[in-house]
Order: structure tokens, then sequence, then C-alpha cells
């Protein structure tokens, strides 16, 4: 799974571009698949981080990930019926996931974290 985890391109001055998310996925018939995820209130939604760091300390060391812009996230899941950004949960458990969530830096969703 090495491609998922490859950060994107340089731009010309060296730096990747500061408008990309960390976006966890997950291996599918050699594709990498969005993962989505409930709100505290049910609520379907993708997940996001600023910094691979935050993703992992939420997901654990070995999640897969691809760097995406939020628009490039939202076109590949408004068509699945999900129109919510979670960006920097601190808590994020895959729906009908039966074990205990991976606590990160506190124990919920960062206060204005969701975006629409």
């Amino acid at each position: 799974m090495a491609d998922a985890r490859r950060d994107a391109d340089p731009t010309p001055g060296g730096h990747p571009p500061a408008d990309l998310l960390y976006v966890p996925v997950r291996s599918h018939r050699r594709c990498c698949v969005t993962c989505f995820f409930r709100t505290p209130g049910g609520r379907r939604t993708a997940v996001a981080f600023t910094s691979c760091a935050r993703l992992l300390a939420a997901l654990g060391q070995d999640h897969p990930w691809v760097r995406l812009s939020v628009t490039a996230l939202r076109a590949l899941t408004a068509p699945l019926g999900c129109t919510t950004i979670t960006v920097d949960p601190q808590v994020a458990v895959r729906p009908g996931a039966s074990r205990t969530p991976r606590a990160g830096p506190g124990t919920g969703l960062l206060p204005g974290a969701r975006a629409n």
C-alpha cells in the first residue's frame, strides 16, 4: 500500500500545497477507497486531518492515507450521499467497529470541526 502513503508532489517552490488534507483510506480491489465515519449524532461524514500526526494519533500508526484537497474530497463523497467533512476529529471510529475508539489529544470532536 505504499502508493496510498505517498505525499503529493511538491509545488515548484519545493513545498506541498497547503490546502491538501490527510484523508484516511482503505484498500479495496487494488484501489484506495475513502473511509466514512459517523458523527456523535449519527450523521455520516468523511474525515480529514490537517497533519499526518493527527491522523495517525486518531486511527493508528498503520492506517493508510492519501492527500486530497477539500474540493477533491467533496467530489468523491457527494455522489455517495456524504455531504459533511469533519476535519481533525480527536476520536474517530468506523461505523460498525467493535473495538474501543483510540483517543487522540482530547475526548471528543473539536468544536467547529465540521465543514459543509
